[in-house]
């Protein structure tokens, strides 16, 4: 590919816009300006611009989103911009949309946003509103929360076919508000958890569906990201040296978890393991020994040891026995907390993801800076492992 990262933005993941009286207007119209001026360019310069939301609509009632960005950002009134959704990689089908503007030659440097505003509503009602993403009427029916739910179904087929540890999710589930504590944007940055947080213990980490508990799962978050991308001539003209997409992997599997998981085969996901292969092969990168850094979709916990296995950091089954050895350190794995401590504003984490694996492949990461980063992957899923896109970051300019 060749397609490179300027420079990007990320907002407050902390932060409960609607106890401010703000909404997805504010969101717009802080991140784009603060990514703009990252990058090192102005509005007047941009071609085309997408937007990555899943909910808007549910939550605020708000569709049309990219009028909505004109209105925050009015320098960019007149151009054309798109909306996309994928659930929770509704923010990486943007950035591949954005990416094909730009290798199609139709413009030369796009704005790519991602944007969710779920904290304006009750977490009873946001769950209800996050399960539309899910096969309505076919699948968590009756479940209370419906993603807890379905991901304790992954957790329970996992389980059934290599046996699963609760202790190994306890303990990804404490590394991700670990590295939380490092970063100054994190929702969790500010947590902190009495011993036995991370166990069986029901009072300190309750079950919420099936055999997940509190620690299992990411929270409700209010977020935007942005990301200025370019093509070779304008990235050349600012005078180079930017992080460059180097490949991407894109798949779609069924929208219902029993009509995609597989119960034979290497792999739980056949279309994940597909997904990551793919972008390995298009960056040119042998595999997961050759990454410095991984931002890996942990929306729950089981879901991040099973991306574990399909991006091939540990073989199907050894997840658990990776993360008990110190793996998720010594492989970059998340350095800024991940969904689960760093915040998961469904649309904007693709988006936020990118964003902090060029930082790291270009030494500016701060804090949760991996030393000598160049090269990581980005690995974000959509509902029940439904979406899948990962994208390879280098720190190598051509």
């Amino acid at each position: 590919m060749t397609v490179f990262v300027l420079g990007g933005a990320q907002t407050d993941f902390a932060r409960n816009y609607a106890k401010e009286g703000r909404g997805i207007l504010e969101l717009f119209a802080e991140v784009v300006p603060a990514a703009l001026a990252d990058a090192g360019v102005s509005a007047a310069d941009v071609g085309v611009a997408h937007v990555g939301n899943l909910a808007a609509e549910l939550f605020t009632g708000q569709a049309q989103l990219g009028g909505l960005l004109v209105a925050a950002v009015p320098e960019l009134d007149g151009v054309p911009s798109t909306r996309h959704e994928a659930a929770c990689a509704s923010g990486s089908t943007a950035v591949l949309a954005a990416c094909a503007d730009l290798e199609a030659g139709r413009y030369d440097l796009a704005l790519v946003v991602g944007v969710e505003l779920m904290r304006n509503v009750d977490g009873q009602r946001a769950a209800e509103h996050l399960g539309s993403a899910a096969w309505a009427g076919h699948e968590a029916v009756g479940a209370k929360f419906p993603w807890p739910a379905l991901f304790a179904d992954v957790a329970s087929a996992y389980d059934e076919r290599y046996g699963l540890d609760p202790d190994h999710l306890g303990q990804f589930a404490e590394h991700a508000f670990d590295r939380a504590t490092l970063n100054p944007l994190a929702q969790a940055r500010d947590w902190r958890f009495p011993a036995g947080a991370f166990g069986a213990d029901d009072e300190l980490n309750p079950l919420i569906e099936g055999r997940l508990r509190k620690q299992d799962c990411g929270r409700i978050t209010d977020g935007a990201a942005a990301v200025l991308l370019a093509s070779p001539a304008f990235a050349e003209r600012l005078g180079g040296g930017f992080p460059r997409i180097a490949g991407f992997g894109h798949r779609t599997a069924h929208i219902g978890l029993a009509g995609k998981i597989k119960t034979d085969g290497e792999y739980l996901f056949p279309h994940l393991r597909g997904a990551v292969v793919d972008a390995y092969e298009r960056a040119g990168v042998p595999g997961p020994d050759a990454l410095d850094v991984v931002e890996l979709h942990d929306c729950f916990t089981i879901t991040g040891l099973v991306a574990l296995e399909h991006l091939g950091a540990a073989p199907p089954g050894d997840g658990g026995k990776f993360i008990a050895d110190g793996g998720l350190d010594t492989a970059g794995i998340n350095p800024g907390g991940g969904l689960i401590g760093l915040g998961h504003p469904v649309g904007a984490t693709g988006v936020r993801m990118l964003h902090d694996a060029a930082r790291q492949v270009s030494g500016t990461a701060g804090a949760t800076q991996v030393e000598g980063a160049r090269t990581a992957l980005t690995l974000n899923v959509g509902g029940s492992f439904t979406t899948v896109v990962t994208m390879i970051v280098t720190g190598e300019t051509a």
